[in-house]
């Protein structure tokens, strides 16, 4: 029969692992399941861990109190796994495996133990049953003197009210009445809740009504009597059947100063129960107060600390604080009974500023905070009233501070600070080596990280790419979320430019969000500054989503559904900080981290964060003037290609440029094709010795002159001699040129004639209808090396069907290895391109010298083709 049920969802990430463990033990604590938690933490972290890291889907686990024990039920979504089956012939394997352990272990521990299926999900659960209690004492405390004894009045009442199903007052016995003023007749079938008075701060402790129905309660509240006024007491709750099976609850209470009639004994530290001699032999302290075996790692260390300092002094909650490096700040680390996820890496000051941390560095009760407000920050609005902390020092170093609280005023005194100090002095050398242990893990996983991302950085100079880099290398590593802002000029202003969560679904409503909100204030101050704008928007949106929702505010309904503006509030509500992106002295950019609600960035991660935006700066700006300086060369190449080549009457003609070289679109190599005057046109193909911008330069001088010559009416030769002359007049720029320049006429009849100068260039060759293929005009002198040149042109007549081939050495000495394709390769693969456009005989001869080795082309390329089209049939007369 379950009487009590607890259940959360877990996200699929790592951490959710010790979430899940925290839940279930304050779960059966809470319970007063003390005797199973530690069976039931071990499981639940096994089986979250295959759920949340092996089935990689969210993680459900509910807990659920019965008579006799407790059942604990973990689901995730994951169907399709298999579970392994222990039969004779199949075994679980060896516990060290990373899979299958969960359910090797809860064969191992567990009273009862299965695997569930439905159509989307996997459970696993199992039952651990209560041990059976013989007759006998319990616990017991030490034998007093007279005088160490607590004081009651003459006789002590004891009220007995049995409180049924419904909250109602079932009996009330003489003593209460005597202490309460009421007789039962007044008081039977009212609610318990109509007399009580209860210290209850919403939404932090336990109300009366949620107390009633645990199974075993002990604490301070108080009564209303008759005559109106309000009287302290003491009282104990169980939870018991009645005859009928009907589950109600007993409440013993006395007055509150004799607490001790009711109090369960607290537990003396163990050098007060036994000496070294009665054991038999020495034990370790800090095993007596954490427990064998210790936790291996800092997290579980603290964790296990707080746990047990807030048994030890039978506290409602506890927490441990970590000192930075520099010990002006104390950073919260573990707690049990607080809101971990609010206060998880929270920081205080130790001695000076707002919200100080008072008393650090020496023991420290305060029997009631109300009356002295902001003395521990941690505890605010907790319902927390009084607290002992104490420090934890290393050789005199302060390194941190325990502390446990109660609910209720004047729960300690210095006898109680003094065991809490005694038990922080063996548990401080053990916490700073593992501190010191983790923060030189951090510093090599910091060093790793850095230079990955150095790597990664240098990798690219695209802008774009960068941005995406620098959001994903901070998301989930350092932040939940990202968001980039750029500035292109000082006098701009700061752009949003990239977005990043986590949770894909979330990036949408996180960029319409930070859209809306003034971007943060461009500052030159390294660090990381706190920026409150995201959340306090993403909360107003919320709001004013959900009052929409409720039919409470503007008639016009919102785009997105109130769970999505509270998820995207959830998402952002967290600590948000600015780092500035600062390159060359000047400040690009700005880099947003953000954690969701009541999360806070620890110290480490803020340092690394730091370390990163500077490089992202840096590689950022080498992107943009990478990008400047790529789009001026290229705007400058465009501008000495030809322009879109004329259309010639009769003849086919295509052009191929390949410019060898990252972001070049013009090099050494050159083609033109333009009208002289009516019927005849002018065409080049060049090479200039070298590539890039001094190549490209020479280039623009060879096609502008060549137009300006040709138009003034001067033949080739003459063309090209002056030319020479240009090119040699540059001086120490000048280069070598080899040029292929003619001019051409169709013709009438449907053929075409050239005029060819041939200076230095590869021959151009004249494939025939026949399939024949033979040089189309004689070698003579490059430009750009004497001064008198006697160059002369030679006239090439292309009949109906025939190609003209003009192509760059990037063509001929395509080379893989000491292969060449060479002059002869060029006319083999020209020999095929019988009967084909003048496109198709470019494209084939583009894909032979692609085809020709595996590596890319390292020389400029060009290749004209034109070709005289082949004369219609006349249609035969019969």
């Amino acid at each position: 029969m379950i009487t009590a049920r607890a259940a959360a969802t877990f996200d699929p990430v790592g951490r959710s692992v010790a979430s899940a463990r925290a839940f279930v033990r304050d779960t059966l604590q809470g319970w007063g399941f003390t005797d199973v938690v530690d069976d039931a933490v071990v499981l639940t972290s096994e089986l979250v861990t295959n759920a949340v890291v092996h089935a990689g889907t969210a993680a459900d686990v509910a807990c659920m109190r019965t008579d006799t024990g407790v059942r604990v039920e973990v689901g995730d979504r994951y169907p399709e796994r298999e579970v392994p089956l222990q039969s004779a012939g199949v075994q679980f394997g060896s516990p060290d495996r990373e899979g299958g352990r969960g359910l090797l272990l809860c064969a191992a521990l567990a009273s009862r133990w299965g695997v569930e299926y439905t159509a989307t999900n996997k459970q696993v659960w199992f039952q651990l049953d209560l041990p059976d209690r013989p007759a006998g004492t319990r616990s017991a405390g030490p034998a007093l003197p007279v005088g160490a004894l607590p004081v009651t009045d003459a006789r002590v009442r004891v009220a007995v009210i049995q409180i049924d199903s419904l909250g109602g007052i079932s009996s009330w016995n003489e003593d209460a009445q005597d202490l309460f003023g009421f007789s039962p007749e007044q008081v039977t079938g009212k609610q318990l809740t109509d007399f009580a008075a209860w210290p209850h701060t919403p939404g932090t402790s336990t109300g009366i009504v949620e107390a009633l129905q645990l199974s075993r309660w002990e604490g301070s509240y108080g009564i209303r009597g008759a005559d109106g006024r309000v009287i302290p007491v003491y009282a104990s709750h169980l939870r018991v059947r009645d005859a009928d099976g009907d589950p109600s609850t007993v409440c013993l209470l006395v007055r509150d100063h004799e607490r001790a009639v009711l109090q369960t004994p607290s537990r003396a530290p163990a050098s007060d129960r036994h000496t070294a001699s009665e054991r038999g032999s020495a034990t370790d302290a800090f095993e007596v107060f954490i427990g064998s075996p210790a936790p291996d790692d800092l997290d579980g260390l603290l964790q296990r600390t707080v746990e047990r300092a807030r048994d030890m002094l039978d506290g409602d909650s506890a927490y441990l604080l970590l000192a930075t490096d520099d010990e002006t700040e104390l950073e919260v680390r573990a707690s049990t009974g607080l809101p971990s996820s609010r206060q998880r890496f929270a920081r205080v000051p130790v001695e000076a500023g707002s919200g100080r941390y008072g008393s650090a560095r020496m023991p420290a009760v305060h029997e009631d905070l109300s009356a002295v407000p902001g003395a521990v920050p941690l505890l605010s609005n907790t319902g927390m009233r009084s607290v002992v902390t104490v420090p934890l020092k290393v050789e005199g170093r302060l390194t941190g501070s325990l502390g446990v609280a109660a609910e209720a005023p004047g729960r300690y005194s210095n006898e109680e600070a003094l065991r809490l100090q005694f038990a922080a002095d063996r548990i401080a050398l053990a916490v700073e080596s593992a501190r010191l242990t983790e923060l030189e893990r951090l510093r090599r996983g910091s060093l790793s990280f850095l230079v990955e991302a150095s790597d990664l950085l240098a990798g690219t100079l695209d802008r774009d790419q960068t941005l995406a880099l620098m959001a994903q290398m901070t998301v989930p590593t350092l932040a939940t979320w990202c968001a980039v802002y750029t500035i292109a000029d000082p006098a701009s202003e700061p752009e949003l430019s990239y977005v990043l969560h986590e949770d894909e679904d979330r990036i949408d409503g996180l960029k319409a969000l930070l859209a809306k909100v003034d971007p943060p204030e461009p500052v030159t101050t390294p660090g990381a500054q706190v920026w409150t704008a995201p959340a306090h928007a993403a909360h107003a949106a919320a709001l004013r989503t959900s009052l929409r929702s409720l039919g409470l505010g503007d008639s016009v309904r919102p785009a997105t559904g109130p769970g999505t503006a509270l998820a995207t509030a959830s998402a952002v509500g967290g600590e948000t900080v600015v780092l500035p992106l600062v390159a060359r002295n000047r400040v690009i950019g700005m880099l947003t981290l953000g954690k969701p609600t009541d999360e806070h960035f620890r110290q480490e991660i803020l340092e690394l964060a730091e370390d990163l935006s500077r490089r992202a700066a840096l590689a950022l700006d080498n992107a943009r003037l990478y990008s400047e300086r790529t789009a001026i060369s290229q705007s400058l190449q465009r501008s000495l290609l030809p322009p879109e080549l004329p259309d010639v009457p009769g003849v086919e003609v295509e052009v191929i440029y390949r410019a060898a070289g990252e972001g070049n679109e013009v090099g050494g190599d050159f083609y033109d094709l333009f009208p002289i005057r009516d019927g005849a046109y002018g065409f080049a193909i060049g090479d200039v010795c070298g590539t890039g911008p001094e190549a490209a330069a020479v280039t623009g001088l060879a096609r502008h002159a060549l137009r300006l010559l040709a138009r003034e009416g001067f033949g080739g030769p003459a063309v090209l001699e002056r030319l020479n002359a240009a090119i040699l007049d540059e001086g120490a720029r000048s280069r070598f040129l080899t040029l292929l320049y003619g001019e051409l006429w169709p013709q009438e009849d449907g053929s075409a004639t050239l005029k060819i100068v041939c200076a230095g260039h590869p021959l151009p060759l004249r494939l025939r209808q026949t399939g024949d293929v033979e040089a189309a005009a004689e070698p003579q002198p490059l430009l750009g090396v004497m001064d008198d040149l006697e160059l002369y042109e030679q006239t090439v007549s292309l009949a109906p069907g025939d190609v003209l081939l003009c192509v760059t050495d990037g063509v001929t000495e395509r080379r893989e290895g000491t292969r060449m394709l060479g002059d002869d390769g060029l006319v083999d693969v020209l020999t095929t391109c019988t009967g084909l456009t003048a496109g198709a005989v470019a494209t084939r001869v583009l894909r032979a010298v692609e085809r020709f080795a595996a590596q890319p082309a390292s020389d400029d390329m060009a290749i004209l083709a034109m070709r005289v089209p082949e004369l219609p049939l006349e249609p035969q007369t019969t």
